[in-house]
């Protein structure tokens, strides 16, 4: 700094100079503060602006979150849309093979009908007049009385199927049936038309017959499902001690028979009834290893007897065939019953009818006499 130095002249002089230096400081002073509120004002901007860098700092992380979030949720609602088809379409796989499979299980229960219905049993009882005498006493070796026995005759009933635009008739007698298969065709009248009918002999399939003796032991009973790391005589002793409680509705056993390669096994008991009653239940409790639950079944002893297998054709019934659907079922069966019944048509009494439209299929059962 540059130092002055005035030297007092006269009085007016004097009083000016005095005046310029007051004025001179208080410029001075005025500077210094304005270069402290620069200063101030300086620092305030460079704190602002480094606010202002760190809230933009702040405000792009904040994008780059909301961005990956967004992305993210994107990515899972893609994944989730892929599942729900995913599974929609598993939902009609699965359900088209349900449907596939109630058809084949109603094929199924169709045919086990059909195979029921064959398999009746036919048991014919003679009538044998009987004369009480005395009460037959059991001795004690003897096996009477510890089975229960009984004879089944089965007997298979022929068939044939029915096809769509046939017809099976069966007269009273034979010879109308014969009468009637010897002509090559039937002229039946419609009411504008007339329908000619084709009779044919009905092939029947070939059908069996036989007998069954069967025996069920009143003393021993089967068993399964028995499994243990224990030694096989420890099985038995075991099996031997579960089977002789009362309390689980067992008995005194006689003898216990176990095969350790299938689990399998007879349990003889000494009296009769033990084994009726397990049998009935079908399941019994003993102690292996820990307490196990396993199946128990009759024993039975079978025979097949009389075994015989025929075919043949029916006498009295006639196969009616290249029938037109010119009228439903009912109208049509009546009126081949009525054509058929004339005596001018080589027909006779009628016991029986049936007509098949076409798109139909039925199976025919016979009794054999």
């Amino acid at each position: 700094m540059t130092h002055f130095t005035l030297n007092a002249g006269s009085g007016e002089e004097g009083g000016e100079i005095a005046d310029a230096l007051k004025e001179l400081e208080m410029w001075k002073g005025k500077v210094e503060e304005a270069t402290c509120v620069k200063a101030d004002l300086a620092l305030e901007a460079t704190k602002q602006e480094e606010a202002k860098t760190k809230a933009n700092k702040d405000m792009n992380a904040a994008l780059e979150q909301q961005n990956k979030y967004r992305e993210e949720c994107n990515k899972a609602t893609f994944a989730i849309e892929g599942d729900i088809l995913r599974l929609q379409k598993e939902n009609k796989y699965l359900m088209d093979r349900l449907s596939g499979r109630k058809d084949a299980l109603d094929l199924k229960r169709t045919r086990v009908d059909q195979l029921t219905e064959q398999l009746k049993f036919s048991a014919k009882i003679p009538d044998i007049k009987l004369k009480f005498s005395e009460v037959l006493k059991e001795e004690e070796d003897s096996e009477v009385g510890e089975h229960i026995s009984g004879y089944h005759t089965i007997t298979e009933r022929p068939t044939t199927v029915l096809t769509g635009g046939q017809a099976l008739i069966t007269f009273e007698e034979k010879k109308v049936a014969s009468q009637i298969l010897r002509m090559a065709k039937c002229p039946v009248p419609l009411e504008k038309d007339t329908l000619d009918v084709i009779p044919k002999r009905l092939t029947l399939g070939s059908a069996v017959k036989f007998g069954i003796q069967l025996d069920v032991s009143k003393k021993a009973l089967k068993f399964s499902g028995v499994r243990s790391a224990m030694s096989q005589e420890a099985i038995r002793g075991h099996l031997e001690s579960s089977f002789s409680r009362p309390s689980r509705g067992g008995g005194e056993v006689e003898r216990v028979d176990y095969d350790p390669d299938t689990g399998t096994g007879k349990v003889t008991f000494l009296n009769t009834g033990v084994a009726e009653r397990l049998a009935l239940i079908g399941m019994y409790s003993v102690d292996l290893d820990a307490h196990v639950t396993i199946k128990v079944e009759p024993v039975l002893q079978y025979n097949l007897e009389g075994f015989q297998a025929f075919c043949g054709a029916p006498e009295r019934t006639v196969l009616l065939d290249k029938i037109r659907d010119v009228e439903d079922e009912e109208d049509m069966a009546d009126i081949l019953e009525i054509f058929f019944q004339k005596q001018t048509n080589s027909g006779g009494e009628i016991e029986s009818i049936k007509y098949i439209s076409r798109g139909k299929e039925l199976l025919a059962l016979f009794d054999v006499i």
